[in-house]
């Protein structure tokens, strides 16, 4: 008879042999093999936005609540997972910075909402997010990095213990490290989609992605907080042209 004196083992025996679900993929539109079901998803992203406002300072500003909600709503009522609630909500720093976690919650940094000068702008940025989300790459990636270790943040709704915030430090941090770069052009390819059918100009990916990179060559010395999360800028304003049919220039050609 085994007897497990680690009671994070035994729990974690239990949830390997119950966890491994079949779902769609929206993305390559096939049956894939999650070890994460929609509601262990849901669980782990609530577990890590509880440690964000322990990060962060969630910004109170009713306007930009307002809009950033109201925008973000749109982009959810068109997106390819419907089964999840998505909520929005503004970090109120200056990073200029956008970020999503698993099951449906994501941030903008108040730096980056400023400086976004259209509806069109903002509803790309958390398109994106969205895509991120619905493409379950932070899933993902918290897999790739934390193993199955992650499943003990999917199945307890509250622990008090410090290893267990430590691990959900641990989880934000991964999700704030760059995407590779083929989630990256997958996250941009539906979030034109997303933003067309919500009603905005799906152009906005281009001005906003220019406008980011623009200021980061400006800034160099102290690198916009963006790019660590969203590596890429000038690639991916190539691949959202082709997405949208947009003739390339020479410059285009030389920078894929």
């Amino acid at each position: 008879m085994i007897f497990f004196r680690n009671s994070f083992l035994f729990l974690l025996l239990i949830t390997l042999t119950s966890c491994i679900t079949s779902e769609y993929n929206v993305t390559s539109h096939t049956q894939d093999i999650y070890f994460y079901s929609t509601e262990r998803e849901v669980a782990l992203g609530q577990n890590i936005a509880r440690q964000v406002p322990k990060e962060f300072e969630i910004s109170q500003n009713p306007l930009y609540i307002e809009r950033v909600r109201t925008i973000g709503a749109k982009i959810a009522a068109v997106c390819d997972r419907k089964e999840l609630n998505y909520y929005f909500d503004i970090i109120d720093n200056d990073d200029k910075n956008a970020f999503s976690l698993p099951g449906g919650f994501i941030y903008i940094h108040r730096g980056l909402l400023d400086i976004l000068d259209s509806d069109d702008e903002l509803a790309f940025v958390l398109a994106h997010e969205v895509s991120h989300i619905v493409a379950r790459h932070s899933i993902k990636k918290l897999q790739a990095s934390m193993g199955y270790n992650l499943l003990m943040l999917a199945t307890i709704p509250a622990e008090k213990s410090p290893q267990f915030y430590q691990g959900l430090s641990f989880a934000l941090a991964q999700i704030m490290v760059a995407y590779s770069r083929l989630d990256e052009f997958t996250a941009d390819e539906m979030a034109v989609k997303y933003v067309e059918l919500a009603g905005y100009d799906p152009l906005a990916g281009i001005s906003v992605t220019e406008k980011l990179y623009k200021q980061h060559a400006q800034e160099e010395a102290r690198p916009l907080s963006y790019f660590r999360t969203h590596p890429y800028p000038v690639q991916r304003i190539t691949h959202i042209k082709e997405v949208l049919g947009i003739p390339l220039d020479i410059s285009d050609y030389i920078n894929r």
